[in-house]
């Protein structure tokens, strides 16, 4: 072979073992840019290198930002604390970009708006089961946080008071228990709060109601010991306390929630004494339900100024007197129902408006009236308002003796053990509420929230 044919061949292959080299670079780049899928214009800014003139080259992004970092072990350490997710809602939680994530929303910071951040988590109603861990605390920059109809256990950890952005926390038909979580009360801007349908028990702690919460739904847990006497500092629009074990007197303090007021319903407790007349200067109420509890005494006539009460159940308490003109005259009164209690009168407007409003008098000590007690069981509870609440207004008369029949004194029925009259806590023997039941849950009317509560118990025409 001769020389020259000789230095040729050297050239070309020297020339290949260049071009093979060139060709693993560039896959060597290709393959490590796969590790940072955040690219720059994912944050907005501008790519800070000049691009390589080749069509296989792709050039690394600089990885997430430390507040996507944090949360991306929050996220990751809550996917291994799930231990059933029947509809494979977090099968898509893997890798760096959490913003694409199922149920995890990003938006741009509140203090940076060049970088993006996990503002609001949505899990509702994707029947996960597990409890949250610790690292939750770790989703600093979340606005929402929404895991209604899961089954989620457990008590909440300390550290989701870390989250300080935290403006909805919606927990409601889950499996949650323990005390009510001391975290909560660390949320300054929480705004709403549900926890409805879970297994929470003991006292609320008195700085709950000194929170500047828009709405407040507890209602369906375990909790017990009475209503703290500063219930009425919350100015919320709407107070859901139902389906508990609380006991003693609805505090007089609740006329201070005038100014915001909606709806309260307390239905299904075990509440005593009479209605506060400071109930009457919530004038902004539409929804009044005390149902269902050991409420006794009259009417207070203050009730006259609900002018835009729609909904007011009063059902099932031992409450007596009369069902006064202006209760059945109130403007834009729908339902009124006063059934199960001992009134002995009922106004005539009362059942002259029933083209407008469902009127429910049942299972009274109504003279004449089809449906009432017996006499035998409206005399002893009517004398019982005397003690419990210092006397009947005096527009509240007794009923006349000619509706008692007199042989039904020969051998009275028992009546039902009384009320507590102090406020104790409810035997640790209650029962628990239902099972959580998987599904969409309809709003609250009047409340318009991102995640849709559970629904509020009803009486007859709601």
């Amino acid at each position: 072979m001769t020389l020259p044919l000789l230095l040729l061949l050297l050239l070309l292959s020297s020339f290949a073992i260049s071009a093979d080299s060139s060709a693993a670079s560039r896959r060597l780049l290709h393959f490590f840019s796969f590790d940072f899928p955040f690219h720059a214009f994912h944050f907005g800014f501008e790519p800070d290198y000049e691009p390589v003139e080749s069509h296989e080259a792709v050039v690394a992004a600089p990885p997430p930002h430390p507040r996507l970092q944090r949360a991306h072990s929050a996220l990751q350490a809550w996917k291994r604390a799930i231990v059933s997710d029947p509809t494979n809602f977090t099968s898509n939680w893997v890798g760096d970009d959490v913003c694409s994530y199922n149920g995890v929303f990003c938006a741009p910071a509140l203090d940076d708006p060049s970088l993006h951040v996990v503002a609001g988590v949505d899990l509702n109603g994707a029947g996960l089961a597990g409890r949250l861990p610790d690292e939750i605390g770790r989703l600093a920059d979340a606005a929402i946080l929404h895991l209604n109809s899961n089954r989620f256990a457990g008590p909440l950890p300390d550290t989701l008071s870390d989250l300080a952005l935290l403006h909805e926390l919606d927990l409601s038909n889950n499996n949650f228990s323990g005390p009510f979580p001391q975290s909560v009360l660390r949320l300054a801007g929480l705004k709403y709060l549900d926890l409805r349908f879970n297994d929470f028990h003991g006292p609320l702690p008195p700085e709950l109601f000194d929170r500047d919460l828009d709405a407040l739904f507890l209602n369906d847990n375990r909790f017990d010991s009475c209503i703290p006497e500063n219930f009425g500092n919350i100015k919320a629009s709407a107070v859901v306390l139902a389906n508990n074990k609380f006991t003693g007197c609805v505090p007089r303090s609740v006329g201070r929630m005038r100014s915001t007021l909606n709806e309260i319903v307390l239905s299904n407790n075990e509440l005593t004494g009479c209605l506060p007349p400071e109930i009457g200067s919530l004038t902004r109420l539409t929804l009044l339900d005390v149902s269902q509890n050991f409420l006794s005494g009259g009417l207070p006539e203050s009730f006259s100024r609900l002018k835009d009460v729609e909904q007011l159940n009063l059902a099932h308490n031992t409450l007596v007197g009369a069902v006064p003109d202006w209760a059945c005259r109130l403007e834009r009164l729908e339902n009124l129902s006063v059934s199960d209690n001992y009134f002995t009168r009922v106004a005539s407007s009362c059942r002259e408006r029933s083209g407008d409003v469902v009127f429910d008098d049942v299972n009274n000590c109504l003279s004449g009236v089809i449906g009432q007690k017996l006499a035998a069981e409206c005399a002893a509870p009517v004398l019982s308002g005397f003690s419990v609440c210092g006397g009947l207004p005096r527009s509240v008369p007794l009923p006349p003796p000619s509706s008692l029949d007199v042989r039904a004194f020969v051998s009275p029925p028992p009546l039902p053990p009384p009320p507590r009259p102090k406020c104790v806590p409810a035997p640790r023997s209650t029962p628990l509420p239902p099972p959580s039941s998987f599904g969409v849950l309809p709003p609250v009317g009047g409340i318009r929230y991102a995640s849709p509560p559970p629904p509020l118990p009803i009486f007859n025409g709601y």
